[in-house]
């Protein structure tokens, strides 16, 4: 009746017998990966934001594409003019019909062409910013993944305890009709199954949780019951996650390229800025006709064409408010890149000692069990032939249900770790191919 380690390895299969299996939905790791850019409401809200950027980009070019418009125009007037002596003079009414093509160009707009070019690198910050969120959102699901597979295995731990605390209140009573024990130990027996039971019950509860927030996360409905497919993360040696470290480029993580993408766009609004002191020219005209009504045989012709330059002369310091402010906004984007790199940097290094931290602690929590389950059968063989109360084997049950449930949160640990050495090398997904075929 003692939990074994292999028992904690075993793939994981559950059901409610509230829930119809038809009404089970069954996930993996990697489903619950790929649903993450069609469900996960963060994850739409930033695609969305990349696609406002690119519409506030193509507004930007506005300004910059030929302004091309046709115009039609029935009027009717009637007109009252004032004489030098005051003597009113009236107008008979009189009709016009004017039909015009217009257009104008900016040959030549510095600051308009320098706003567009930030629009563009605006683009590809919106566009970071949501790999930055996918990645972001993955780790939150793969972490969540785990977790409800920590909790359901911890089912597993909880009804071994139960099953061993009621084989010990067999063989209390046993031995209290074979007069080898007392009351007390029936007693101590029934108030350990009590316990046992009672942590099983809390249990159920913190499962419903996790599995809950999974679902939240996938954008699931909750009323359905939720199935995980087991993963088990490749155990491998602690000194293989240094390979390739120094060759670790910040290329890979969405946040290093978001900034980088931040700081040439800052570069570019600093530019902007300087742009509004220069001259800006254009083209304008326009072409038409003109009658007293519309569809009259009799028309003109009627249209001009010219060409503007406009230059500020004085704009009430305006130009070097925005440079100055534009100045402001690169340093301080270039102080948040660096800063950036020095904690991408941190980051690898941590979880890299985190991840070969658990693996070592696996080896230990699997040493602790297998010494907890050999102090159990001793305890059982003591109190069997009555050199001993249950007191040795209710310590020893309890010794075993710690060391059972440190070994399942040691395999949890490491499963986050990986989860969080992948997210610092910049592909959450990188954890699939980890898995124990």
């Amino acid at each position: 009746m003692q939990l074994s380690f292999r028992t904690l390895w075993v793939g994981l299969v559950f059901s409610s017998a509230a829930v119809s299996s038809a009404q089970t939905e069954r996930w993996s790791l990697a489903k619950a990966l790929g649903t993450v850019e069609g469900a996960n409401v963060n994850v739409l809200l930033s695609r969305e934001a990349a696609a406002q950027a690119l519409a506030a980009s193509n507004q930007q070019r506005v300004g910059l594409l030929p302004n091309v418009a046709l115009s039609a125009q029935q009027r009717r007037t009637e007109s009252v003019s004032v004489a030098n002596n005051g003597v009113l003079t009236q107008t008979p009414a009189t009709n016009r019909f004017d039909g015009k093509l217009t257009g104008s160009l900016a040959l030549l707009n510095p600051q308009q062409i320098a706003a567009y070019r930030a629009s563009k690198v605006g683009i590809a910050v919106a566009e970071a910013d949501y790999l930055a969120t996918v990645q972001s959102v993955m780790s939150s699901v793969a972490q969540t993944f785990f977790t409800h597979l920590r909790n359901l295995r911890r089912i597993d731990v909880l009804d071994a305890n139960t099953a061993r605390a009621k084989a010990l209140v067999d063989l209390a009573r046993n031995q209290l009709n074979a007069g080898v024990a007392t009351q007390i130990d029936v007693t101590r027996a029934e108030s350990l199954l009590a316990q046992a039971e009672q942590a099983r019950l809390q249990q159920d509860t913190v499962v419903y949780q996790s599995a809950l927030l999974l679902q939240r996360l996938l954008d699931l409905d909750p009323a359905r019951s939720l199935a995980l497919a087991d993963f088990q993360v490749r155990r491998v040696n602690a000194g293989s996650f240094a390979e390739g470290f120094e060759q670790t480029t910040f290329t890979k993580r969405a946040e290093w390229l978001r900034a980088q993408k931040a700081l040439e766009q800052a570069k570019l609004d600093v530019k902007t800025a300087k742009f509004e002191r220069l001259p800006i020219l254009g083209l304008g005209g326009e072409y038409g006709f003109a009658a007293a009504e519309v569809f009259d045989s009799t028309t003109k012709q009627a249209w001009f064409a010219g060409a503007t330059v406009s230059m500020p002369i004085f704009d009430g310091l305006k130009s070097s408010a925005d440079q100055r402010s534009a100045l402001s906004r690169q340093r301080s984007q270039a102080a948040r890149l660096k800063n950036l790199e020095l904690q991408i940097s941190a980051e690898l290094r941590l979880a890299t000692q985190d991840a070969s931290s658990r693996f070592a602690q696996i080896t230990v929590a699997e040493k602790s069990l297998r010494l907890a389950e050999q102090e159990l059968d001793l305890a059982q063989k003591r109190f069997q032939q009555g050199v001993a109360d249950n007191r040795e084997i209710i310590e020893a049950q309890n010794r075993l249900a710690v060391a059972s449930d440190g070994l399942v949160e040691a395999v949890y640990q490491y499963n986050l770790s990986r989860v969080e050495l992948a997210r610092s090398k910049g592909d959450v997904r990188g954890i699939l191919a980890e898995r124990i075929e």
